[in-house]
C-alpha cells in the first residue's frame, strides 16, 4: 500500500496520506504506475461525463481541464524539456541533456505542450459520451509503457530514470499486461497500446539511446494521445 500511495503523490495531485521512503522505495512504486493511472482516469472520465451534460466541447474541455490539473502538467513537462533538448541539440548528445536538465521552457517545448493538448482537446471531443469507460482506463493503459521502457532501455544520465531501471520486475509486467487485456474487453481499441508503447521505445532507442524521466513523461502523453485517437476511430467504424 505504501508504494501505491508513494506512486499516487509523485504522479498525481490527489489528496492522499503523505508518505516518506527510501529512493529504493520510490524506485520501486513504479510498479503501481497504471493503478495511479486508473485513478487519474477517473478524475477525468468524472469530469468528461459532468460536462457531457451541457455539450461536447464542455465534456471536452472538462476532460482535459480534470487531466491537467489532476497531474499537475507533470507529463507535459517532461514533453517540452524532450521538445526543447531535440530541437536545440542538432545531434550534440551532451547539449541534449544539458537542455533536458535546465527547467526553463523554450519555444520548441511551448509548441509541443500546445499541439498536445490542442490534439486532446479535439480528440476528447469527438469521443462519444458512451465511451467514458474506455477513457477511464486510457491514463492507466498509457502508464504500463514506463515499465516497459525502464526495463528495456539504458537510462541517460544517472537521475529519475535511473533509479527506475533496476526496479521493474517480469512478474510487474505480467500482472499488467493481465490487466491491459481485461480492459481490452471493455474497450477493444486499446489493443493499440503495445504498438504505441513499443514504438516509443523504438523511438528512444534509435535517437537518443536511452530514457530518461522527462522521456517517460513525454512517452505516458503521446501514448495517451495515441490511445484516444484510436478510441475515436474505433467509435467512428462502429457508428
Amino acid at each position: 500500500m505504501k508504494r501505491l500511495i508513494l506512486a499516487l503523490q509523485f504522479l498525481t495531485r490527489l489528496p492522499v496520506p503523505r508518505v516518506t521512503g527510501s529512493a529504493e522505495a520510490f524506485a520501486a512504486s513504479m510498479a503501481w504506475f497504471p493503478a495511479a493511472g486508473l485513478a487519474v482516469g477517473a478524475v477525468v472520465a468524472g469530469a468528461f461525463r459532468l460536462g457531457g451534460l451541457a455539450d461536447p466541447w464542455v465534456a471536452a474541455l472538462a476532460g482535459l481541464s480534470a487531466w491537467v490539473m489532476v497531474t499537475g502538467a507533470l507529463h507535459l513537462d517532461g514533453l517540452a524539456d524532450l521538445a526543447d533538448a531535440k530541437g536545440a541539440a542538432h545531434g550534440d548528445r551532451a547539449r541534449l541533456l544539458d537542455v533536458m536538465a535546465d527547467p526553463h521552457i523554450g519555444s520548441f517545448g511551448v509548441i509541443a505542450i500546445v499541439l498536445q493538448l490542442a490534439a486532446k482537446l479535439v480528440l476528447l471531443h469527438l469521443l462519444a459520451p458512451a465511451q467514458w469507460l474506455a477513457l477511464l482506463l486510457v491514463p492507466a493503459v498509457a502508464r504500463i509503457g514506463p515499465l516497459v521502457w525502464a526495463r528495456w532501455l539504458a537510462p541517460l544520465h544517472d537521475g529519475l530514470a535511473a533509479r527506475f531501471a533496476k526496479a521493474v520486475r517480469p512478474a510487474h509486467l505480467l500482472l499488467w499486461v493481465l490487466a491491459w487485456l481485461a480492459a481490452c474487453h471493455v474497450a477493444p481499441a486499446l489493443l493499440v497500446a503495445p504498438l504505441l508503447i513499443g514504438g516509443w521505445w523504438l523511438w528512444l532507442r534509435r535517437s537518443l539511446g536511452g530514457v530518461s524521466g522527462d522521456c517517460h513523461g513525454a512517452g505516458i502523453e503521446l501514448v495517451e494521445t495515441g490511445l484516444l485517437l484510436a478510441l475515436v476511430l474505433s467509435g467512428e467504424i462502429l457508428a
